[in-house]
């Protein structure tokens, strides 16, 4: 059930009935039963109606626009007031024929004409009795036609089935009224009031908000107790509907409320943020669209961010996952989506800012020079992965920004030092609060450029934990056949990672995942020897020192002598970090007598070096002599360089024991058995009397216990310490080894040769003895390292106690 409205013929008009007008009463018995007594004239005038249909006894307002319903309306008017009124089957007909209109319709009274001010005529009609056409006279100026009666059956209309029906039909039209919002309450006095069983099911019937087919077929049931059915039927479902809306408009009207409190908050700080001059989130947005205009990303990146975009758009912004939603779009627009920088192609430039940044390193820079070369000449070539391996203080990290420079590259570095969290590598899937890109596109992002040269620093030291393996992760970044796609968790897109140039560095490859070592080209980067130290000093670290401390060259000057006193005595590496500090200190020491007004001296005497930097301490590296037997001077590699070491052998009384000690690890415990087993077996060709091995103890030591050791390389060292021992020998002066031994008296190679020679060089040993094998090793080593050295080569330990063993006895050698 709905309003009562204005029922337009031509096009139906909604309008309330003036609240001024006359009150229209209901019908009563009396007036029904005077109706139904009024005969029906012959022919009438046809009013066709286009949305509604007429039910006997209900007053309705209609509104006429077409000139043929004008003039039939003015006619009756002035004429009998009485009128015929029939739907038509089509409402969008606009000049209805015979078979357009439904032939049962409902004589009508005209109760009053108003005229509009808009041109239109409406009219308030009442319904009398129904009729059917029977012929249809004229069509011009408007339809008439003879009509005849169509009786009504009105028969056991006070049985209590009947009465039961009208009773169900009052109730539920006021339950209807009570829960549609639509009817006004007043409706309900008017239901209350009806008195007529046939005009209440005509009034229902009028006012139920159902179809004009329908309705016409509810006028045209002849019965009225099976009309009054068919309308109860019809008000049941109607109700149903309304409950069911109800029901849920109840559900939802907690979350609109809701919502809309939000949206009246929301707004109200949108304008205090205007009013103080804040940037609006609908600003914000536009922001970003135009941002994304001006991205020179792929057909695929730019659908994915307008679909993000879109649903930022949709959000609260009072909700949690819009500021990440936001964070996740500005690292959209700030990451340099196929922004690339223009290599400088000048080798030659190139070269200078190597060799004017770093002294020596020719094999890095080599392959620099030879990546650019190929870059000019194929433009498109994907950048190569280099590992610099090697001690620390050789220069590896700070070369990475040479090589910047020399590409014309923006640079970033990464250290990978202890990261022990894939999501550090790949970012956090931006679901989680406080979620972040990986620190690989947080860089890119920093960088500004897709192809700025990436120094990844520590990478042998990444770690494992319960929170996955970055080393894994980084295997995807590091494969040039893969990284054109690199997926961030928390970009959810791949990135082309193919133009970056990645440095990798690491002192250790043993702890490199081998299938990350096998990505990458691996490029060694050895220690300095003395004469490189000094002149790094001279032309690196010196100025950089007096820069630093805020002096100038003419206010300290150390000369070569005393550089070369600095790095012998008071370092002890491969690299340069030490010699820094040290030099430091020097500068530090004159800065302090400039600013106290002290006397010093500027040109820095090996005095001076003693009285800043105390007594050289690192003497102890150096070769000690060959006075006693059983000392020999072995060659070793350490994670910061070469080193050297003494093998000390003693024989004491007792029943043949062997003992080792230094803080030896299990395999150089197994090269001290092996050499001595050796020994036993060979001992005539050594001039060895077999008696003494079941009469004295041996016992063979390494110095400097508290510094663990292992490894084979002490081997044909070991085995010469004791054959010296036994036979009361000297070892030849100035002489250093290295190799492994088998029980056979085979000479193995061993690695790490470059480091130790550096070792061997910097304790001033003139001599060494390698396997026969390291000697390509040597071969690949720069002269200038070679210089002073003379090397020898073996393939059995009698060769080796051939070059190593002299003739002559050691001082005070003991009668065995």
């Amino acid at each position: 059930m709905g309003y009562t409205k204005f029922i337009s013929i031509d096009n139906v008009s909604l309008q309330q009935i003036d609240s001024e007008a006359e009150l229209i009463p209901l019908l009563t018995p009396e007036d029904e039963e005077e109706m139904n007594n009024e005969s029906l004239p012959e022919t009438l005038p046809i009013l066709p109606l286009r949305n509604t249909v007429l039910f006997p006894g209900v007053v309705i307002p209609i509104t006429a626009g077409r000139d043929k319903s004008i003039n039939l309306i003015k006619d009756a008017n002035n004429g009998s007031k009485v009128i015929g009124v029939v739907s038509q089957k089509d409402e969008e007909t606009e000049n209805p024929k015979v078979k357009d209109i439904n032939s049962l319709g409902t004589v009508a009274q005209i109760l009053r004409v108003l005229k509009m001010p808009d041109g239109n005529t409406t009219v308030i009609i009442q319904g009398k009795k129904r009729f059917e056409i029977a012929e249809v006279l004229t069509e011009n100026p408007y339809m008439t036609a003879t009509i005849r009666e169509a009786s009504e059956e009105r028969q056991g209309q006070d049985s209590h089935e009947f009465l039961a029906i009208i009773e169900s039909i009052k109730e539920l039209a006021l339950r209807i009224i009570r829960d549609n919002p639509n009817i006004p309450s007043e409706a309900s006095f008017a239901i209350k009031n009806i008195q007529s069983n046939s005009f209440l099911i005509n009034f229902v019937s009028s006012n139920l908000n159902l179809t004009v087919k329908e309705k016409q077929e509810l006028l045209e049931i002849g019965n009225l107790k099976e009309r009054a059915l068919a309308t109860l039927k019809y008000m049941n479902v109607e109700l149903q509907r309304l409950e069911l809306r109800n029901d849920i408009q109840l559900k939802v009207r907690s979350d609109m409320d809701q919502q809309q409190r939000e949206y009246f908050l929301h707004q109200q700080m949108k304008t205090i943020q205007e009013e103080l001059g804040g940037v609006s989130y609908d600003e914000e947005i536009d922001e970003m669209r135009e941002r994304a205009n001006s991205k020179k990303w792929g057909k695929k990146v730019g659908e994915h961010f307008d679909r993000e975009l879109a649903k930022i758009q949709r959000m609260n912004p009072q909700v949690a996952e819009y500021s990440i939603q936001r964070n996740y779009l500005d690292l959209f627009l700030d990451l340099p989506w196929n922004e690339y920088s223009k290599d400088k192609f000048d080798l030659k430039r190139a070269q200078k800012i190597l060799d004017r940044d770093h002294y020596g390193l020719e094999d890095v820079k080599r392959r620099i020079i030879e990546y650019l070369a190929v870059l000019k000449l194929r433009n498109d070539m994907k950048s190569p992965i280099l590992c610099l391996y090697g001690p620390p203080g050789v220069g590896k990290t700070s070369l990475g920004k040479s090589v910047a420079e020399a590409l014309g590259r923006e640079y970033v570095r990464m250290s990978l030092g202890g990261l022990r969290d894939e999501a550090e590598i790949r970012g956090h899937r931006k679901t989680y609060i406080g979620a972040m890109p990986g620190r690989i596109v947080q860089s890119i992002k920093k960088a500004g450029t897709s192809n700025p040269v990436f120094i990844l620093d520590e990478i042998d030291k990444l770690a494992n934990s319960h929170q996955g393996d970055p080393s894994s992760a980084m295997l995807e970044v590091l494969d040039p056949e893969q990284n054109n796609e690199f997926y961030d968790n928390f970009l959810e897109m791949g990135y082309d990672l193919s133009k970056v140039m990645f440095i990798a560095t690491a002192n250790n490859l043993s702890t490199i995942q081998p299938a990350l070592r096998d990505r990458m080209e691996i490029i060694n980067v050895t220690g300095y020897i003395i004469e490189e130290k000094v002149e790094i000093a001279k032309r690196h670290l010196l100025p950089k020192q007096l820069k630093e401390h805020g002096l100038k060259s003419k206010d300290l000057k150390i000369g070569m002598t005393q550089l070369e006193k600095i790095v012998e005595g008071y370092t002890r590496e491969s690299g340069v970090r030490n010699l820094d500090k040290q030099l430091a200190k020097m500068i530090r020491y004159a800065a302090k007598s400039i600013a106290t007004e002290e006397e010093y001296d500027i040109k820095v005497s090996n005095s001076d070096i003693e009285k800043v930097l105390g007594p050289a301490r690192l003497e102890r590296d150096k070769y000690e002599n060959n006075d006693v037997a059983g000392v020999v001077t072995g060659l070793a590699w350490t994670s910061v360089g070469g080193d050297i070491l003494f093998i000390e052998s003693i024989l004491s009384k007792g029943k043949g024991n062997l003992n080792i000690t230094g803080n030896l690890g299990k395999v150089m415990k197994e090269s001290a058995t092996i050499a001595m087993e050796y020994i036993k077996s060979n001992c005539e060709r050594f001039g060895i009397d077999s008696d003494i091995f079941g009469k004295y103890n041996v016992h063979i030591h390494v110095p400097e216990g508290a510094t663990p050791k292992d490894g084979p390389s002490a081997g044909i060292t070991m085995l010469t310490s004791l054959v010296s021992l036994f036979t009361q020998k000297r070892v030849k002066k100035s002489l250093a080894m290295t190799g492994e031994i088998t029980l056979r008296g085979k000479v193995l190679p061993v690695g790490g040769i470059k480091e130790k020679i550096l070792a061997a060089k910097r304790a001033r040993i003139k001599e060494i003895i390698l396997c026969k094998d390291n000697e390509k090793d040597i071969l690949e080593i720069k002269q200038d390292y070679l210089k002073g050295l003379k090397f020898h080569y073996a393939t059995n330990m009698h060769e080796v106690i051939d070059m190593a063993i002299t003739s002559k006895k050691v001082k005070d050698a003991k009668k065995l």
